[in-house]
């Protein structure tokens, strides 16, 4: 069931590169970053995932630790505990290695065994997750993410490129000073 205040608009193909993803990571950076602007983000994904029949979960927080968790919610009946599991998992991956989940799925092959060798083995992995759906926050005019984004629900390159297509648009709508 989809929501009926908004249509639902298909997701773009999620890059298959690791450096057009880097760039995808690069080309969203916020002019700021604070609590209002993480709730449009979170609020931007929830409107946006309402529109499809699977469950999702949205998280937005810091990256530090513990997290100051600025958005939590889930969009459908349907989600489940284990989407905060991928959730921490994503999160984790993001924050060690400042790439995209995704890109980590893209330079690994999706091979959980090798990137456990990267890690320190399969205990330390299970910490870990190298599917899409978790995303860095840049600002401009700073180096290293600010906060993670992550969906989790969806087919792992929808949870990615559904994340990057709302953090566009919300860089989008702060450079143009919309509201």
């Amino acid at each position: 069931m989809t929501s009926s205040s908004q249509s639902h608009t298909p997701l773009g193909e999620a890059p298959r590169t690791v450096d057009d993803i880097i760039a995808q990571e690069r080309a969203s950076q916020l002019p700021a970053w604070n609590a209002s602007i993480a709730f449009r983000l979170g609020t931007a994904l929830h409107t946006r995932l309402m529109t499809f029949s699977e469950p999702a979960c949205i998280h937005v927080s810091t990256i530090s630790t513990p997290p100051h968790v600025l958005f939590h919610a889930v969009t459908h009946e349907g989600s489940a505990l284990d989407n905060d599991y991928w959730i921490m998992r994503k999160r984790n991956s993001v924050i060690r290695f400042g790439a995209s989940t995704w890109r980590l799925h893209i330079k690994y092959k999706g091979d959980e065994t090798v990137f456990a060798t990267k890690v320190g083995g399969a205990e330390k992995a299970a910490e870990y997750a190298i599917h899409g759906g978790g995303m860095p926050i840049y600002v401009k005019g700073v180096e290293w993410p600010v906060a993670v984004v992550v969906v989790s629900g969806l087919k792992q390159w929808d949870d990615h490129m559904v994340v990057v297509e709302e953090l566009a648009g919300l860089c989008r709508a702060l450079e143009e000073g919309s509201g």
